[in-house]
């Protein structure tokens, strides 16, 4: 499917920058204080719009915490590879992480039952060196 662009807008471009300069996962939260602390006039439900919209165009990749909460981190340009992570529970850190025994699995269970067109999402949860120090 491809990906739809949205219009480009300054708040927009503010929020990419912001959530990319993150290095690593985080909350719409954590991006709206981001750019609060920065002086953008920006409200919380534009930060979650615009975040949104990455996701839809592939420009993000989006985690769900095992607390529940969904956190996302700029990937840059839509690819074709497949990939899982490794996060860091304190800093949000993470790794991107391919798992050939996982896609194997994941294809031979949907060929097994019958389903074609069959997605999936796997993400580890750690800690991190710096963070276990």
């Amino acid at each position: 499917m491809a990906a739809t662009r949205h219009r480009s807008t300054r708040q927009g471009g503010a929020v990419r920058d912001a959530l990319s300069s993150a290095g690593g996962f985080r909350s719409a939260q954590d991006v709206y204080a981001a750019l609060r602390g920065q002086g953008e006039a920006v409200g919380l439900s534009t930060v979650y719009r615009h975040l949104q919209s990455l996701a839809d165009d592939g420009l993000v990749d989006v985690i769900h915490t095992p607390e529940g909460e969904t956190t996302y981190r700029y990937c840059g340009e839509p690819g074709t590879t497949h990939h899982h992570h490794l996060v860091c529970r304190g800093c949000g850190r993470a790794e991107e992480i391919e798992g050939p025994a996982i896609e194997t699995w994941a294809a031979s269970v949907a060929r097994k039952h019958g389903y074609a067109d069959v997605d999936h999402t796997v993400e580890l949860f750690g800690t991190c060196a710096n963070c276990a120090t």
